[in-house]
């Protein structure tokens, strides 16, 4: 390996990745698990994922921070793999505003545990069109609405609009009778 500035931007971009890795590969597959269902299909959005992120390293420029910067780059490749998957099969996404999903017949007490839940919460996500599932995605992540805005590309007050709407469809789904 040469030492000349193309094996120090390589060296460093490698350490880059490295650190993303580090600090996003957690979120990264929940974000995959709540595009894809489909376990095979999910590793290869995640391959999908790492791919572009490495891929688009050289091109950060630091205009935003580095969790903005990945975070846009998923929801992008996991936004297009959505596309693909419904020209292959189409399927009945809706909007925040158009799902109603009945609350089921158990205390809030059990509704908080278990892999009940969870599934749950899978098939509210895949229900969705893909800008709404960015945004209840990034929300679980707990990123505040700014974010969301720069990585979506729609206003902090539209976010903060639909947010509100997913806090109320998870309270109707997970706090029957709330």
């Amino acid at each position: 390996m040469g030492s000349g500035p193309s094996a120090q931007a390589n060296a460093s971009n490698e350490e880059q990745y490295r650190q993303i890795v580090q600090e996003f590969s957690a979120p990264l597959t929940r974000l995959a698990r709540g595009y894809e269902a489909d376990p095979e299909l999910r590793r290869d959005l995640l391959q999908e994922i790492h791919l572009a992120l490495w891929m688009s390293l050289k091109s950060f420029d630091g205009r935003c921070t580095l969790r903005t910067w990945v975070y846009r780059i998923a929801h992008n490749v996991s936004a297009s793999h959505i596309q693909r998957r419904r020209r292959e099969k189409p399927s009945g996404l809706v909007t925040i505003e158009d799902l109603d999903i009945p609350s089921r017949e158990e205390t809030a007490e059990a509704a908080l545990h278990g892999k009940e839940v969870r599934n749950r919460l899978i098939d509210l996500i895949a229900k969705l069109k893909p800008l709404d599932r960015q945004i209840l995605l990034l929300y679980l992540e707990e990123v505040d609405a700014a974010t969301i805005g720069e990585v979506t590309g729609i206003s902090p007050g539209n976010v903060a609009t639909k947010l509100h709407r997913i806090r109320q469809v998870l309270i109707r789904q997970f706090h029957p009778g709330v």
